[in-house]
């Protein structure tokens, strides 16, 4: 089930931003670093940790290191329903 980016920001989620840190695949000495950013939920970050996990399962450049920042953009205290509108000329 689909659920939108509001309730998401309702119920707590966040956006999980990440800089993974990897080998080259030809150059084993060369690092590159490739930037992911998701809607997750902290302090377990399952889906930072579901795209690692497919990353060690799928693609051949071995991981380094990864350096993550999460931000929660709006809480439940923050969002009020609006039930009337003021309209003036």
């Amino acid at each position: 089930m689909e659920r939108s980016e509001t309730e998401l920001l309702l119920k707590g989620w966040g956006v999980t931003t990440a800089e993974f840190f990897y080998h080259m695949p030809d150059h084993i000495h060369v690092l590159n670093s490739y930037v992911w950013q998701e809607y997750d939920l902290a302090p377990d970050y399952p889906k930072m940790f579901e795209f690692i996990e497919f990353w060690q399962r799928e693609l051949d450049g071995p991981l380094h290191s990864v350096r993550f920042a999460h931000r929660k953009l709006v809480s439940a205290g923050e969002w009020r329903n609006v039930v009337g509108e003021f309209k003036i000329h």
